[in-house]
């Protein structure tokens, strides 16, 4: 029965401020949460509300009044993104600021609930929180950049409240989205003849991002990392798992630059591919065991624990080398598109780990998730980028000044540039050279997997 009772309660204020912030003004939204869950007292008992959050604390169940007050606190921000009222989720999380929660309360009630809302000031569920919210700061820490990634972990885990998922998806598919767009205008104004005396660079990189972009389409080009993991995906059909996880091998270190890093991937990374689920060896290789795999490669290059930096990961960051490590994951991620999810959870317990360095103490680390969304904006998301050679009598030239980025929608095939009729008339009235894209001097990818997994 007291369980039912809570449930009841739970509702009568989930039904209340769902109603409320989508038929009455912002300010008296506002004014409602604060006389509840900051100015409670027992002599307003008279109306629902109160007497709904009263029947929740009486039972004394910490766990179901944090789960409660998140749920409100999620349904306010989903409606409010909806409204586009950032202002209004910003007083929210200002609202837990207030002195008068850290004032110790007289009567039980009181002093359980004021309690109780401070144990959630300190949690993780309040600096989740505090992330719909961050963004708007005048002064941001630098893992604010990358929040995005930092909103994985609350709307993959199904224990969270569906409004907090849902809200947690929204804003991490609109950062990612505008993300995206402002790296796709940045190149195009930052090509131009004479650009603009200021240009927005969404990242930290500087003019190096241009070069990034075209080093990614140089070597081996976007067709190519596709074409691999097609490659991959069609000669693996029917093959034991042992021989998969060969093949895997071969086209993990296939076609990476020749650096001391890379030699020492070579020697390092057949012993932790090899060694997976060593049972499963004489098995036909299936889709699960496929994404079993690739999650525990992940781990192996990101974070094993969830908590501290892999071997591998500290390697490849004390080389100063983060563009090897991001293309071992990027031909994880196009391999198998559902272990994304799990990388993105590896990136947020990353950022998690450096985020109590200061900026200048972890630029290091900073340069790595810089190329690591670069490369999968470029590579994964809904823009295509195309590389071509213009101005220049050495059409064998290899210099990343001879080249040009252009970007387009996927699907709708429709130029970036000239939606935001930025790209200069030189451009449209030029007859740009295409060439194909450049393929560092490797040996030549095996033509079917038999013979990769051979070699």
């Amino acid at each position: 029965m007291v369980r039912k009772d809570i449930q009841n309660a739970q509702q009568v204020l989930y039904d209340f401020f769902l109603y409320s912030v989508q038929t009455e003004p912002v300010d008296m939204v506002l004014a409602t949460f604060r006389r509840l869950f900051v100015d409670y007292t027992e002599s307003s008992t008279e109306s629902d509300l109160p007497v709904a959050l009263y029947s929740i604390v009486i039972a004394n169940s910490e766990r179901q009044f944090l789960f409660t007050l998140k749920r409100v606190c999620y349904i306010l921000i989903n409606n409010w993104g909806i409204q586009r009222r950032p202002d209004a989720i910003k007083t929210l999380i200002e609202m837990f600021d207030d002195s008068a929660i850290q004032r110790p309360g007289v009567a039980l009630i009181l002093k359980r609930l004021r309690s109780w809302m401070q144990d959630f000031i300190c949690s993780q569920d309040f600096q989740d929180l505090r992330l719909f919210a961050a963004r708007y700061d005048q002064t941001q820490h630098w893992s604010t950049r990358y929040t995005s990634y930092l909103l994985a972990p609350q709307y993959l885990n199904l224990d969270n409240p569906l409004e907090q998922r849902e809200a947690a998806r929204s804003l991490s598919a609109q950062l990612k989205s505008k993300f995206r767009f402002d790296l796709a205008m940045y190149t195009a104004k930052s090509q131009m003849k004479s650009p603009p005396s200021t240009i927005d660079n969404p990242t930290v990189l500087g003019e190096t991002a241009i070069n990034l972009i075209k080093m990614l389409l140089l070597q081996p080009g976007r067709f190519g990392y596709d074409n691999l993991a097609s490659l991959l995906h069609k000669q693996c059909d029917q093959i034991d798992y042992w021989n998969f996880k060969r093949a895997l091998l071969h086209y993990l270190v296939y076609a990476l630059p020749h650096t001391a890093i890379t030699y020492s991937l070579r020697d390092k990374l057949p012993d932790t591919v090899l060694d997976l689920y060593r049972h499963n060896d004489k098995e036909t290789i299936n889709e699960a065991l496929m994404l079993r795999t690739c999650k525990r490669i992940v781990d192996a290059l990101t974070t094993e624990d969830g908590e501290q930096p892999s071997q591998f990961f500290s390697m490849f960051l004390a080389q100063g080398n983060p563009l090897v490590l991001v293309i071992l994951l990027l031909k994880v991620a196009l391999f198998c598109p559902k272990v994304q999810a799990h990388l993105e959870l590896r990136i947020a317990s990353l950022i998690r780990y450096y985020e109590i360095y200061s900026e200048e103490d972890c630029r290091w680390v900073i340069n790595f998730f810089e190329v690591f969304r670069i490369t999968f904006a470029v590579h994964t998301s809904g823009t295509m980028y195309n590389l071509v050679q213009v101005g220049t009598n050495e059409p064998n030239s290899s210099s990343l000044s001879t080249y040009r980025i252009f970007s387009q929608l996927r699907q709708q095939h429709l130029n970036l540039e000239q939606v935001a009729e930025t790209l200069e008339r030189r451009f449209l009235s030029e007859e740009p050279v295409e060439i194909q894209p450049y393929t560092p001097d490797v040996e030549p990818l095996a033509p079917s997997m038999h013979d990769a997994i051979a070699s």
